[in-house]
């Protein structure tokens, strides 16, 4: 694998050390919990072709096409979930990014559909507007937007490309973060990674490749790299992992400002990523939403010990703004299966530790230094004393074993709102063998939001 070359950025990112100072941890409580249960679909548009009435028809392990509904179990390491594939109608769940409403309501949006290109082209790719009701505990879905490309303005052919509505799916574009502005929306992508800019109805307006110290940034499923056919032949250029695009994206107040967050740390000429102190760095680009480009300007989110990534990114003024960092476990350590190397379908092989929400404080230079991290809540150890969880509470404790929690935005002044995402039919954290519901949880943490 060729990277791209080491810039002046990258290099300051790599020498700098900044005084990681002792990580403060902060207060959570429960206020609130809403659940959607994980068996949830909506149907496909009414002039959407036959190909998308159904999801899931091709992630037989072979990913050979079967149309046979709920034939296909949900595998989750040696876990099988209670949801098989193919699904009748698109689904619901898969929850990737979220944004709060003025009007106590949600935006959110439903990633690319199965986890890969390969396995995802009858997957629609779907905007959700959500009433969360903290008393009854109910998910109201008020409105769907289903994404489209009538004016062809993908650079590439897309899955949909000679249907009469050309609806864009999982094959095309990995949807992960979302901001609402008047015109419609700004999406942040993984594939490229791209920005995505498309109107109130969805559709496709513009599409911007990504720029890092004046190079693009494309990660192995960018659509104009291609395996070459001589064997001994150079391997083509990326300089981010697979998976490893915008899975956060803020805003800043008066939205002039995206600040968009790399789910993996760049990579180096020799193969090595960028890094703070020792620990694997994300890169936060800045993009100026009226000029429709990068302004070049860039910080470095350090990982801590024990996070592997990043679930979502929010601003809460100008300055401040919040980040989920996790691991890749699921699961409570309490059920880990004995021997991980052999895992078992009745426990977890790699239980959950570290997920996390971190208040971070952006500096003034933007040139690539560290972001300060101010402190943290742990969603392993959520306190519940009035007793509002409806699932996922022990002994005035709840938690989110999750694999990938995705959502997070501020409320007010001692509230933010916190999601997971299901993976469906994939992740099981809750238990061994059912597939994850998505849960949103209010958390008061006032003393957190006021740390600096």
């Amino acid at each position: 694998m060729r990277a791209a070359l080491l810039s002046a950025t990258a290099l300051a990112i790599a020498l700098v050390s900044p005084a990681l100072s002792q990580e403060k941890q902060y207060p959570a409580t429960l206020a609130g919990q809403a659940v959607l249960p994980a068996n949830s679909t909506v149907p496909a548009p009414a002039d959407a072709p036959d190909h998308l009435r159904q999801a899931g028809k091709f992630t037989t392990p072979d990913r050979k096409r079967t149309e046979a509904l709920g034939t296909v179990p949900g595998k989750d390491s040696a876990r099988v979930t209670d949801v098989k594939l193919p699904l009748d109608g698109q689904p619901l769940q898969g929850f990737s990014g979220i944004k709060a409403m003025d009007d106590s309501t949600f935006w959110v949006l439903s990633d690319n559909g199965f986890g890969n290109k390969l396995n995802s082209s009858d997957a629609a790719l779907m905007l959700h507007h959500l009433r969360l009701d903290w008393e009854s505990g109910q998910v109201e879905r008020l409105e769907t937007i289903f994404l489209s490309d009538p004016d062809k303005r993908a650079p590439f052919p897309i899955a949909m490309e000679g249907a009469a509505t050309r609806y864009l799916t999982g094959a095309d574009f990995d949807i992960e973060s979302i901001q609402p502005v008047a015109d419609g929306f700004w999406i942040g992508e993984e594939f490229g990674p791209y920005l995505l800019k498309v109107d109130q109805q969805g559709r496709l307006k513009s599409v911007h490749d990504t720029v890092a110290d004046g190079k693009p940034v494309q990660s192995p499923d960018h659509p104009t790299l291609t395996t070459p056919a001589n064997p001994k032949a150079a391997m083509p250029a990326f300089n981010l992992k697979r998976s490893g695009g915008y899975e956060g994206m803020a805003m800043s107040p008066d939205g002039s400002k995206l600040y968009a967050l790399l789910e993996g740390p760049l990579f180096k000429p020799d193969g090595s990523v960028e890094t703070v102190a020792g620990n694997p760095a994300l890169r936060i680009l800045e993009f100026d939403t009226a000029k429709g480009d990068w302004t070049g300007r860039s910080w470095a989110y350090p990982l801590s010990k024990g996070g592997e990534a990043i679930g979502d990114f929010n601003m809460i003024d100008e300055v401040t703004g919040l980040v989920i960092e996790r691991d890749n476990g699921a699961g409570l350590p309490d059920k880990s299966c004995a021997d991980p190397a052999k895992p078992q379908p009745d426990c977890f092989d790699k239980p959950a530790t570290f997920k996390r929400i971190y208040k971070i404080a952006l500096t003034a230079d933007g040139k690539g230094e560290p972001v300060r991290k101010i402190g943290y809540i742990d969603l392993l150890a959520i306190k519940d004393p009035n007793g509002k969880a409806r699932q996922g509470a022990k002994d005035g404790v709840y938690t989110m074993p999750f694999v990938t929690i995705e959502n997070v935005d501020v409320i007010d002044d001692n509230h933010i709102v916190v999601g997971n995402d299901n993976n469906l039919p994939f992740s099981a954290g809750r238990a061994t063998d059912k597939a994850d519901d998505n849960e949103f949880v209010l958390l008061e943490v006032g003393e957190f939001l006021k740390a600096e």
